[in-house]
């Protein structure tokens, strides 16, 4: 089934409704919604030359126009290739031509530079500006039927990055977001014709992934005046919205909670706050509970198995009543309706409750595999489950803690960073012979990027650096820091030794 389905039935039976809205101000209804993603997906076929399987991508920060590309590239057959848009234009261009992406959407103000980095790169997809989808076709058109997409037909093309550096397109098909979307009413919340998402995290990410539930109860979908996140913004605008959805990184919550308790309020029109992507920590889930009440919901997932593995309701949070309250609430909850989890030794076999090992998920909801990448697709899926890893235990009620990250990924205000790409591109400056990178603990962002560099005496300016990077990988992804040292602590078989870096850096001073 084609996931566009959803928003033509919602259209059929809401017509009038508030569809997408920006700020309080209603752009469409579901019939305007569902008109303009018809009219995109028939200019896609016609005159982009969109068939099935075909690739778009979205290169956007959020804005009002995102729902209907996406919904007009199904209805149209084609996947869409959400990028996130902190990505340096070179690191676009590359998932376009691994993706072989035949349109792109981007918005004004950085079209050439996406045109100069897809020259540079050899590639020529057609890139389209979000501000005319209005005016993308001709006035004629006949509007074409909605394209028949299976199951397992590629949906979303969603570029993770891995160990290796390079960047991996996760597989996720109609059916694999359908049961993603029952899993969330079955398991993290209800959403009503009433309710309103609200967009404040990166469509590109889960907030985008997260509007099907809301198409499919005809809900309000709000992107925020700002185009993202601001906790006084939200705060302000969501008892006028009422009865507000959001997903948040952990880094989000924790400064609404400081934002509501600055103003003296308690989180008033939100009804529901998912949180995920990155580590929660008990005193923060704490001090949000004290100071908004129990509107939270924790959810554990991965692009390989996007927002589906576990999820730890707003009951159990809210128990704080319970004996066992303390490692509930620091847990990641219990496997969602549609998957199986299971910890798993070195040899991938269960283990006992409370051991420690590898987590391994399988359902309906888990990628077909990674895109053009069979090795990688091996290794991540194993006897019909997936590696995830990471690290951590079920406890004999089937709570489960994650314990550490396999993978060095670093989280850094909600977004993975991966410590070889930063790597690879200090790298390339001639001054610089060696660097390890690690993530450091940010009472901001979760984590800090920083960067020890082995340099010659002449190039051991940080604002060099800096500027280096920025030509090379987003600027979210640059340290925060670098430490400059003569040689990198290293073991016997030449590996450097992070854990050294890690308690290295508890000793250097700024």
């Amino acid at each position: 089934m084609n996931l566009a389905l959803w928003l033509q039935r919602a259209a059929r039976h809401w017509p009038d409704a508030p569809a997408l809205m920006l700020g309080e101000r209603v752009l469409l209804d579901y019939a305007g919604f569902q008109a303009q993603a018809v009219a995109l997906g028939t200019a896609l076929q016609r005159h982009c030359g969109i068939t099935a399987g075909e690739r778009v991508a979205l290169f956007l920060p959020n804005c009002p126009q995102y729902l209907p590309i996406l919904y007009g590239t199904w209805h149209a057959g084609g996947a869409v290739v959400p990028v996130n848009f902190k990505l340096h234009a070179r690191e676009t261009a590359w998932i376009l031509a691994d993706c072989g992406a035949r349109v792109v959407f981007t918005d004004a103000a950085h079209a050439q530079t996406l045109r100069d980095a897809c020259a540079e790169a050899e590639i020529a997809p057609r890139i389209l500006l979000a501000e005319e989808i209005a005016g993308i076709g001709d006035e004629g058109d006949v509007p074409l039927p909605l394209q028949e997409r299976a199951h397992d037909d590629l949906a979303w093309l969603f570029y993770t990055s891995g160990t290796t550096g390079k960047p991996k397109g996760v597989m996720i098909s109609h059916g694999n977001l359908q049961a993603m979307t029952l899993s969330y009413l079955a398991d993290v919340d209800e959403v009503k014709h009433t309710d309103a998402a609200l967009y404040a995290a990166p469509m590109s990410h889960g907030a985008g992934i997260y509007n099907f539930m809301h198409v499919l109860r005809g809900a309000r979908h709000v992107v925020p005046p700002s185009g993202g996140f601001d906790a006084r913004e939200v705060l302000e605008l969501a008892p006028r919205l009422g009865d507000v959805h959001m997903f948040a990184a952990p880094t989000m919550v924790a400064h609404l909670t400081a934002e509501a308790r600055a103003l003296g309020g308690h989180g008033e029109g939100i009804r529901t706050i998912v949180y995920g992507g990155g580590p929660m920590y008990l005193a923060d889930i704490e001090e949000a509970l004290a100071t908004m009440g129990p509107r939270f919901v924790q959810i554990y997932g991965q692009g390989e198995c996007p927002m589906a593995i576990t999820a730890l309701s707003r009951d159990i949070l809210a128990a704080r009543d319970h004996p066992r309250w303390s490692a509930r609430a620091a847990s990641v909850g219990t496997a969602q309706s549609c998957v199986e989890v299971r910890i798993a030794d070195t040899d991938g076999q269960p283990v006992a409750a409370g051991e420690k090992g590898e987590i391994m998920v399988r359902g309906i909801p888990v990628m077909a595999g990674y895109w053009n990448n069979p090795a990688a697709t091996a290794s991540a899926l194993r006897n019909g489950w997936l590696a995830t890893g990471d690290v951590g235990a079920l406890d004999e009620d089937g709570f489960l803690t994650l314990m550490d990250r396999s993978k060095d990924v670093i989280i850094s205000g909600g977004s993975n960073i991966y410590p070889r790409e930063v790597e690879e591109a200090l790298l390339l400056h001639p001054q610089v012979r060696a660097v390890s990178v690690i993530g450091a603990p940010s009472v901001e962002w979760g984590e800090d990027v920083v960067a020890f560099v082995e340099a010659g005496p002449t190039a051991r300016d940080a604002a060099e650096l800096d500027r280096h990077c920025l030509e090379h990988i987003a600027r979210f992804k640059r340290p925060k820091r670098y430490v400059f040292v003569d040689e990198l602590p290293k073991n016997h078989y030449g590996k450097v030794l992070k854990t050294e870096l890690r308690r290295l850096l508890m000793t250097v001073q700024d």
